[in-house]
Parts: C-alpha cells; structure tokens; sequence
C-alpha cells in the first residue's frame, strides 16, 4: 500500500498548520437533506440485450437508391454486399419504437464547442456536442443500457461482438467484427486496435482526449494481438468485469491507424505535437468507423456530415443505417442550442443549463411546438475540486504550493464547504424543484447512492471562520484577505473555469463572492473549453470548476476515475514529478474501497464497498459538491425511434443513448435541410469533402 508523500519542504507547514488547526471548534457533519420531489418524464421499456441486435450474415442488403445509382452502378463503389462485413450487426425491429424507417433527412445539433481537429485518439477536441460520438466506434458500448433489464446489466458487445474469459479468469479473449471497414474502404482489424494501445494509451507522450491510462484497464494490464480479427488481454485480477465499461466510449475507441500511425513520432520525424495535430478541422474525409464521415468545416459557422458507406450495423429488412443522410453541427453556443431545439431550427439538444430551464419549459408546453422536452433524474451536478497534488503536479510556484498545502488540509476543505451556501448557489441557476444540495460523492438517487452514508457539513459562516483562524490564516496586514500562517502573503487562490458552460461560471462567480466574507480572496482563472481542459489535466490549477460523469451516477462506468487508482485517474490529485501519487491516509482507503468494487462482481458486496467510499468522500470533504439537478432531452417531433426514457446523461450523453443511427424521420415530415444531398465522402484530405 502506498504511504502518504509529502514533497517541496512542506512539511513543517503542515505539521505547523495542524496543530493550530486542532485548537478550533469541531465541526460536525448531518446527513444531507432530502431533494425536492421532482419526477421524471418518461420511463424506459426495459428489455434483455439480445432483444435490441444480433450479429448474423442476412440475404440480401440495400441501401438508399441514389447511392445505388449514383456510385455502385458508376463504379465508384462496390455493391453495399461487399461493403458490409461477414456479419453486420443487425438491430431488431422490435425493440425499434416505431419499426424500420427510411432513409433522408438531417439531424440539425448546435453546439458550443470548436473542433480543434480529428485525431480524437492524440488527444484532440472534435467539438464535443455529439460530433465524437457520431464518428467513433468503441470495442463496447454503454450508452443504450439505460434501457437494460438490472439482471443483464453489462456492456453491449460492438466492435468486440464476442467474448469469453480463460478458465483462470485472467485472460480475456475479444473476438472483433469481421471484414468491417473504415468509411474510405480501408479494413479495420486489430492493428488498429493494437496501435491506440501501444502507440498512444501506453505511450506517456499522448494524451487520447477522454483520459484513457493503462491504469485504467488495471495494474500491469496487457493487450496482445492473437490474429487479425482476435485480441488478448490479460489481468492481475480474476474476471475483471468492470474493464468492459472501460472499452466503451470514450476510452477505446480506436482510430484509423492507416491514416494516423505514419504520423506518429514512433514512425515518423514528427514531434508529439505535429502528430496530435496532423489533422485539422480543414482536413475533410477522415476516415471513421462511425455512422457519419465530416464533409464540411466552416469555423465559427458549421460542420457537416455525410453517411458513411462502409457502415457495419443493418436493420432486419437488410437495409444499411444510417437512416439519417445528414448531420449538421452549427458552430454557436450551448445556450443557443436549447434556444434553438425549443424554437424548430435546431433538432437536438441536452438540456443541462439550468438558467434555460423555465423558458424551455414555457415554450415547449404549446401543442403546436416544434420540439419534444422530457426531464429525466438528477443526473447533471457541479463540484468544485481542490488540487490536492503537493509533490510536483503542474509544477506549482511558491504561492500555489502553498495552496494545494491547505487543500490537503480536512479543516480547509471543511471550511470552504460550509462557507457555501449551496441553496443560493442553486437558486441562483433556476428557483422552483429543480437543483438539490449536492455534499460530494455519488448522486442522490442512483443505484449505490446511500444516505446514512452521505456526511453533510451544512453552511454555517461562523463555524468557517473559527476553522481559517485554527488553520492560522489571520488577517495580519487589515486589507481583508487572510494571509498564510506566519504572517505570509495574502491568501489568494485562482478558480479554472470552462466559458463555454454559462451555468459553470455563474457558480463560480458565486464561489468567488461566498468566500469573500471568509476572507479568501478567490481569483478567476475562466478559460474556453480546450484550454481549461488542457490546464485541468496538466495540473495547472488550484481549484477547478467540474461536471462529473458517470462515475457518480452507474458507478459502474470510469469507476477508477472515483479515487486515484492510479498515477493518473483521478481528475484533481495525480502523480508529481517523481511518478508518485502523495496520498493522503484517508485517500489510501478509498483507492482500497474502489479496487475492491472493480474486482468483484458481488452486488451485496458492491453496495457496502460503496457506502464506505461515500462515507469516506463525504466525512473528508474529498470534493465539494455544489448543486444537482436533472436534464431533459428536447428534440424535435419530426423524428421516429426515440427511445422512451432516454435519459440526456447516464452512462454516455444522448447522442449515444437514442441510437441515432437508427433515429429517422417519416417521408411525409422531411425536410429541406441537405446542404450535400445525394453525395457521398470524398477520399481522406480531399479538398471538396464530397465524391
């Protein structure tokens, strides 16, 4: 078991700091209290996974006519028989809510993000909003699950379509799709799975964009190539079941290595930069084995997307998905994407900012609305994370060090979280029965979530002050702002925040106005989406603004993400400059409660290892939660195949949980919208994007 590491001569502070902290008034946690009711609308039809699709070769296979007409009988194209692998994946009409669709149309998304380029698995932003999802396929998929029988509740084969576990437990064969292809008529095997293990998850020059770490698939975890259709990976742990999550999106989504690996350092002349860079926005035709191919890029406008031909997943009829010709991402904001689903020119968005919520709901209560609103559970929160990295992460100066000394500081973090007013912070966003007090850890409501477990330090602004005066930290020069122990600098503390999220930096205002009483003087750090990503994962912050995924809500997806498992899982303490992790003791029991949850499979054991991390988390003031509330899924009417109870957030966002390569709209309701009707994806780098 690793021991705490205490780095830079900090240590005589600490122990100075704690006996000063031992001096002030004790602070006793309640148990949270109760969110307001609030139910969701809409509820799943849960059915078994062989209920939704199989794989199996079918008799024939068709396709739109004009692709027909247009590229297989020019010769452009083989017929769609041959572009198709030995057997699709095929989705069962009956789980399709309105049955096999048609093809046409265009899914209209707006977003706030800006692709920085196409090489996803380098480490680039493609814009996020659903843009990646379209284009990447992943060995397993979790999106869909939400609609998943409990008893069967597991990862969806996809690129993987098989699996099995050697007789030991510690080997686990993969068995991938056989003759698909990537969308310019390339193979895909596994050398393409094999170069993102080895060439970018195991390199430590690379970062893939959705943080994937050989930590997270386990310790000294392997991969091997055993043929072109078939891998190996082989475990400490017997049968660690929670790894097929890990392989779904975003975390192994392979990339197309006949494009990307001459590019890369290992192979080439390039640096790491180039390599991540190598392909821009500009760069149209990428190859991608998901449903769409980017055609278009227009900056600060709109991206455009065209159906794959080599796409691998058919509808029961033998009719080649994706229904949909045609994605749009228009370059905005992400306020402007509810504006827009709401108002009929956009199709599609997530709504998650909660200052959106009431007009939303004003407008979409007309009958004569263009677009459908459903609310699902309170699955969206914020938390405010403080770095607790004292040995090198980021490689903090003099002040900042000093500050993540305090973060490491249990009176600090109880301090500063119950000088939050959490009611306010979220009545700020929205009044009414939406936001619930959020103390940290899982989220009320979901499956391991336990309230008895859950410590809550309610606000109290005296009690705050007395544990900053225990800690030292007085004001010593009169101007208001506490200084560091021992008569020191003032104590000044910079807050990353995402400008892309207007509900994210109105918190973070709030933050910065809430421990103004306290006498912390909390200095705004707000950064675009990309930049605030990059200072986040680089460790160049002190607290930072975050969203947390699906870890906190299935628990059972980026589990080791909840405690850092690893030199770099966790997503506010990772490893300094000497490779080590300086743990704190409490942090040893949660890394212990995390990795026992990864390797069992027992679910009474699951529920009582996570009521122990709750209860650490929680009692330790790991994080500071914020706010909690719900999102709703507004899309436009027009569309079929929308799963009942689709939640916007679960274990993947929306765009993955509907399907939207079976999503279509009826004959009678289409529009106009095609900016490249009747065209397909031109050749990678081509300067036209379409043939």
């Amino acid at each position: 078991m690793r021991k705490p590491i205490y780095a830079l001569g900090g240590a005589g502070l600490l122990l100075s700091v704690s006996m000063l902290a031992a001096q002030a008034q004790t602070v006793e946690p309640t148990t949270p209290p109760d969110p307001p009711a609030f139910e969701a609308q809409g509820t799943p039809n849960f059915v078994g996974i062989t209920d939704m699709f199989e794989y199996k070769a079918l008799p024939e296979y068709h396709e739109p006519e004009w692709v027909t007409s247009e590229y297989v009988d020019t010769g452009k194209l083989p017929p769609v028989g041959e572009r198709l692998p030995k057997e699709p994946l095929v989705y069962k009409t009956a789980n399709m809510p309105d049955g096999t669709g048609v093809y046409g149309d265009v899914m209209r998304h707006v977003i706030g993000g800006r692709p920085e380029g196409w090489n996803y698995i380098g480490g680039q932003s493609q814009g996020w909003g659903g843009i990646d999802i379209g284009l990447s396929e992943c060995l397993t998929r979790t999106g869909p699950l939400f609609q998943v029988r409990a008893e069967e509740l597991a990862p969806l084969p996809n690129l993987a379509k098989s699996w099995e576990w050697s007789e030991d437990g510690h080997e686990l064969t993969m068995h991938l799709i056989e003759g698909a292809k990537w969308s310019d008529g390339e193979p895909f095997t596994a050398d393409d799975v094999m170069f993102y293990w080895e060439d970018n998850v195991l390199d430590p020059n690379v970062a893939p964009l959705n943080g994937a770490t050989p930590e997270s698939f386990g310790p000294n975890t392997t991969l091997e190539k055993v043929d072109d259709y078939t891998i190996k990976w082989t475990f400490e742990a017997v049968e660690p079941k929670q790894y097929l999550y890990t392989m779904a999106y975003g975390t192994f989504c392979p990339g197309p290595s006949h494009l990307l690996k001459p590019q890369h350092p290992k192979y080439s002349d390039n640096t790491y930069e180039q390599y991540k860079n190598a392909f821009p926005p500009e760069y149209l035709g990428i190859p991608t084995m998901g449903a769409w191919v980017p055609v278009e890029y227009r900056p600060d406008d709109i991206v455009v997307m065209r159906r794959n031909p080599y796409y691998w997943k058919v509808d029961e009829a033998g009719n080649q998905l994706p229904y949909l010709d045609e994605m749009h991402y228009r370059l905005s904001t992400w306020a402007d994407r509810d504006v827009q689903a709401v108002a009929g020119s956009g199709d599609f968005s997530n709504l998650e900012q909660a200052e959106s919520y009431v007009e939303a709901l004003r407008r979409s209560a007309d009958e004569d609305a263009p677009a459908r609103l459903a609310f699902g559970a309170r699955t969206i929160g914020y938390t405010l994370d403080l770095n607790l990295s004292a040995n090198g992460w980021g490689e903090p100066d003099e002040r900042a060090q000093k500050v993540r000394e305090l973060n490491r500081e249990l009176d600090f973090r109880k301090a500063v979280s119950i000088g939050l007013d959490r009611q306010r912070l979220g009545e700020s966003l929205v009044r009414g029965p939406f936001t619930a007090i959020y103390p940290g850890g899982l989220y009320a409501g979901t499956a391991y979530y336990d309230k008895d477990s859950t410590a809550y330090y309610a606000h109290d602004m005296a009690a705050a002050n007395a544990l900053l005066d225990g800690l030292g930290l007085e004001d010593t020069d009169g101007n208001g702002i506490r200084n560091f122990a021992g008569g020191g600098d003032d104590v000044e503390i910079t807050l990353l925040a995402n400008t892309d999220y207007g509900t994210e930096t109105n918190l973070a205002e709030g933050i910065i106005a809430q421990m103004e009483p306290l006498g912390l003087r909390v200095i705004a750090n707000f950064q675009q989406g990309t930049a605030r990503d990059d200072m986040q994962q680089s460790g160049q912050f002190d607290w930072v603004m975050r969203r947390p995924g699906s870890e906190v809500v299935s628990v059972v997806q980026a589990t080791e993400t909840l405690a850092p498992t690893g030199p770099r899982t966790s997503h506010f303490h990772r490893a300094g400059t000497d490779g080590t992790v300086d743990l704190l003791p409490f942090e040893e029991e949660l890394v212990d409660a995390v990795n026992g949850f990864i390797n069992t499979s027992d679910n009474a054991e699951r529920a009582e290892l996570m009521k122990t991390y709750q209860k650490l988390f929680t009692e330790n003031v790991y994080s500071i939660g914020l706010t909690q509330y719900p999102g709703a899924l507004i899309i436009n009417k027009r569309f079929a195949n929308i799963p009942e109870g689709a939640p916007i957030f679960m274990f993947n966002w929306a765009e993955d949980n509907i399907i939207r390569e079976r999503v279509y709209v009826p004959e009678d309701r289409q529009g106009n919208f095609e900016l490249h009707p009747q065209t397909l994806p031109a050749e990678p780098g081509s300067s036209t994007g379409t043939m």
